[in-house]
């Protein structure tokens, strides 16, 4: 074959091809609709393959005899508290202290009257397996934190710190299995 022929052949392969080419434009769907690689895809790795990442799971239950001082049944016991005696206010819901708790026999919190005075009433609010104990509680006004090394699970030690002195006092209330008794007062 000339080299003519050739060069005549090869040129025609060349255009036929151009055209071909030229008639795929954005409108073709193959072309439009195959997504290019991706920014997120991970590089190929050389080593031996990894053990894919722990998916994260809903996070366990909140445990119940965990002490909960946000729990809903203190707001709840706090607004059927009387007023306080010495301000004529109502208790601030959110405890300054407490070890309240489903599943201890005696858990309490301590509250202040909602009042802008600087040295508010509290109180500290009785709990039994977590339901409120409205009645049948000493007195328990002044108190300001607990003894967490005397308290246990059916006796809270409730603690008094400061006054013209300055000595702290503790308190211990115990559940005696159909209510709550002073058990002793230490200084």
């Amino acid at each position: 074959m000339p080299v003519c022929c050739r060069f005549v052949r090869w040129a025609w392969a060349i255009a036929v091809a151009a055209v071909t080419l030229a008639g795929c434009g954005s409108g073709d769907s193959t072309v439009s609709k195959t997504p290019g690689p991706t920014a997120t895809s991970a590089p190929p790795t050389t080593g031996p393959p990894r053990a894919a990442a722990p998916t994260p799971t809903t996070s366990a239950p909140a445990d119940p005899c965990a002490v909960n001082l946000a729990a809903p049944e203190i707001a709840e016991a706090v607004s059927e508290l009387p007023r306080d005696p010495r301000s004529n206010q109502p208790w601030s819901p959110e405890p300054i202290a407490g070890n309240y708790n489903e599943c201890a026999q005696l858990s309490a919190v301590i509250v202040k009257a909602n009042t802008n005075a600087d040295n508010p009433n509290t109180r500290a609010v009785m709990f039994h397996l977590g339901k409120f104990i409205p009645t049948g509680v000493p007195d328990t006004y002044g108190f300001n934190g607990l003894d967490e090394s005397a308290t246990t699970g059916d006796t809270v030690a409730l603690k008094y710190s400061g006054g013209i002195d300055g000595l702290a006092s503790v308190v211990k209330f115990r559940w005696n299995g159909n209510g709550v008794e002073l058990v002793g007062n230490t200084s």
